[in-house]
């Protein structure tokens, strides 16, 4: 019997091994793993950064800066700014602010695991933006981008080169031209609802122009994306708008291994929204890819929908007809959500700060309905007359350097890469905190916070002491390729409310600009409008 009982030992300890055994090593290696990813990687990497001169904050395990990052912005933003004050890097980005005044310039923090340089030299920054080295890449965080939007913004290589070959043509200022009188309809239809508003006895109302002109650009959107299927990219738009808003709920979170794919009410929301989105694009593109193929081109229309797909068969046909050179349904679905982050946010964001600051600055609100007056009467805009207004561009141009849509831009070293006299080890991300080189007084002088719009009067190579120090839509190959669509809509917006109302700022409205997706006002844009 004991012999019996051993044998039978013996005989199973290879199958043990293998049951227990080999799990047990996979989980060891894995553990291995994020225990070098969350700890002796972070450590090394700082070591790296420490030993050529930078300074920055201690990483702290997993979490990094963020739990500090989170308590800064809430401090800050708990106060809002006195009226009229343009010193807003302090409020917007209070950690990034305080870690340049306490460990220079050109410093670093914690994003999780992952270290953050700052660079605030411009010539760096164009350098980055520029890709001049070729070795800078995009942040990926694919689990959350394929969320809002894997667009464009999100490519790197081969698959940005085509992309970006395909999108410029609907771009072109020739299209841009053709998509004006829906900018004049939406913003006919904004004006005149404000029009209708209860007045007080002296002809005037309050309104927060903050969620109206968010409502204006979705509109214009939806009706230059989609055509005659506006009302269904209104859909679009609405569910866009919260996925951004989630989306900032998430970021914060994203270093955290694995937690997008944790079941969180936030997170299971994002797949609803991201799929209902998908649904209405696939039908939308499938229904016009069907009227492109029935009826040829006399199908193809004006919209963005319309000339992306155009775009995309002639680039196929000019690869020996393969579809499998141009986009993918699903790269076009993902093309098509892009349009609706960037292009509503960017210009909305630019009208609500460009009608604060006319509210804050009268003289120059004067200034620029004369301008518009003096060319369009009350007539509405055309392109050659909106080409020649200067003091509005001016005006424009100080709004997007005092209130950059988006604040900060971020690259990733993929390679060692030397900058600025520092070589950088793969895997660093660069913050290129555009807010805070508008806001360098070493670049732009000691009225570096007022409102002074004649600084651009001679361009704006000429507005900085360093040429140019001005990157609100970015910089080199990858500049937004919507700014032009984006200035254009502020323009005809801007235009139209000028000839119909003055304004100024209500009693009710409080100062506080604070970063989410992009600069937004935390508590609503409140104006007095009056009838002229």
């Amino acid at each position: 019997m004991f012999l019996g009982a051993l044998f039978a030992a013996v005989s199973s300890a290879p199958r043990n091994l293998l049951v227990y055994g080999v799990p047990g090593l996979v989980l060891l290696w894995q553990g291995g793993r994020l225990l070098n990813k969350l700890w002796w990687e972070p450590r090394r990497l700082e070591r790296a950064l420490r030993a050529q001169g930078l300074r920055g904050t201690s990483y702290r395990f997993l979490t990094g800066d963020l739990k500090e990052f989170g308590r800064q912005n809430q401090e800050a933003w708990a106060r809002p700014l006195p009226l009229g004050c343009h010193d807003i890097v302090p409020h917007v980005t209070p950690f990034l602010s305080n870690n340049v005044r306490e460990h220079g310039k050109t410093c670093f923090s914690w994003f999780g695991p992952i270290p953050n340089v700052t660079i605030t030299d411009p010539a760096l920054v164009r350098d980055v933006l520029s890709n001049k080295f070729g070795h800078f890449q995009k942040p990926q965080f694919p689990a959350l981008t394929k969320l809002l939007s894997d667009g464009l913004t999100s490519h790197e290589g081969e698959k940005w080169v085509k992309h970006r070959r395909i999108l410029n043509p609907a771009f072109h200022l020739e299209k841009l031209k053709l998509m004006l009188p829906a900018f004049s309809a939406c913003c006919e239809e904004l004006v005149s609802r404000w029009a209708q508003q209860s007045l007080g006895s002296d002809g005037s109302c309050e309104l927060d122009v903050w969620p109206e002109l968010q409502a204006l650009t979705g509109d214009v959107i939806s009706r230059t994306a989609f055509g005659s299927s506006y009302l269904e990219g209104r859909r679009i738009f609405e569910l866009q708008s919260e996925q951004a808003e989630r989306f900032v709920g998430a970021i914060q979170k994203i270093a955290i291994p694995g937690y997008m794919y944790l079941p969180t009410k936030n997170n299971r929301r994002m797949r609803q929204i991201n799929k209902e989105v998908n649904s209405i694009l696939r039908g939308l593109i499938g229904k016009r890819m069907q009227a492109m193929k029935e009826e040829g081109e006399s199908s193809t229309s004006d919209d963005l929908l319309g000339l992306l797909l155009e775009s995309n068969a002639r680039h196929a046909d000019e690869n020996g007809g393969q579809s499998t050179l141009g986009m993918t349904i699903e790269d076009v679905i993902e093309e098509c959500k892009l349009f609706y982050f960037a292009g509503m946010e960017t210009t909305s964001v630019l009208l609500t700060w460009t009608m604060v600051l006319l509210s804050m600055h009268p003289e120059w609100q004067d200034r620029a309905r004369e301008e518009v007056t003096g060319l369009f009467g009350r007539n509405k805009p055309e392109y050659e007359g909106l080409s020649r207004l200067k003091t509005m561009t001016m005006v424009l141009y100080e709004v997007l350097r005092l209130y950059p849509p988006v604040t900060v831009l971020d690259r990733q070293t993929y390679k060692e890469m030397e900058l600025g006299g520092v070589k950088y080890p793969p895997g660093v991300t660069l913050l290129l905190p555009i807010v805070t080189i508008h806001h360098d007084s070493d670049l732009w002088g000691e009225d570096v916070d007022e409102f002074r719009p004649e600084r651009f009067a001679n361009g704006i190579s000429k507005a900085s002491k360093d040429a140019p120090a001005f990157f609100p839509f970015g910089w080199g190959p990858r500049i937004c390729i919507g700014q032009n669509f984006a200035l254009l809509e502020a323009k005809v917006a801007l235009a139209m409310i000028l000839q119909r109302f003055s304004f100024g700022l209500s009693p009710s409205y409080t100062h506080a600009p604070f970063a989410v997706s992009t600069l937004q006002p935390d508590h609503g844009a409140q104006i007095v409008m009056k009838k002229i």
